[in-house]
């Protein structure tokens, strides 16, 4: 059965975004730290080198299984990822009110924060939890 070779870790969250200090998205990394960490209610854990990630699910398929977070994000070179288990192309009433972004399977892709409704944002978190919570 295979694998993942992301996993949660014990490395310092915040020597990772550290790295980022001098970039002009440093605030916005600390500012969706704080959004998800509000929203979730959990602390933030790193999941292997590059991803922030809060709460944690168990799941087993097919031919994997392992251990995800709920909700996480990566300051990637390009942009910044934020990740929800809910996926983003089930919730088009918010998508469409959401502002300007790239979408992936679980991952919606942003240059800035400020890029985005952050109230809608919140929706998309929140909703994703609750689907965590009651599954």
């Amino acid at each position: 059965m295979y694998e993942l070779k992301t996993k949660q870790n014990n490395a310092d969250v915040m020597a990772f975004l550290d790295q980022f200090k001098q970039e002009e998205r440093y605030p916005d990394l600390l500012q969706i730290l704080d959004l998800m960490h509000e929203v979730s209610g959990c602390p933030p854990n790193m999941w292997g080198t590059s991803i922030i990630g809060f709460d944690s699910y168990k799941y087993k398929g097919k031919s994997t299984k392992g251990e995800w977070f709920c909700i996480g994000f990566s300051p990637r070179k390009q942009n910044i990822s934020l990740y929800t288990i809910s996926g983003y192309e089930k919730e088009k009433d918010l998508m469409a009110k959401l502002g300007k972004y790239k979408t992936g399977k679980s991952c919606l892709y942003i240059n800035r924060l400020s890029d985005i409704d952050q109230d809608i944002y919140r929706e998309f978190l929140e909703r994703s939890m609750t689907i965590m919570k009651n599954w």
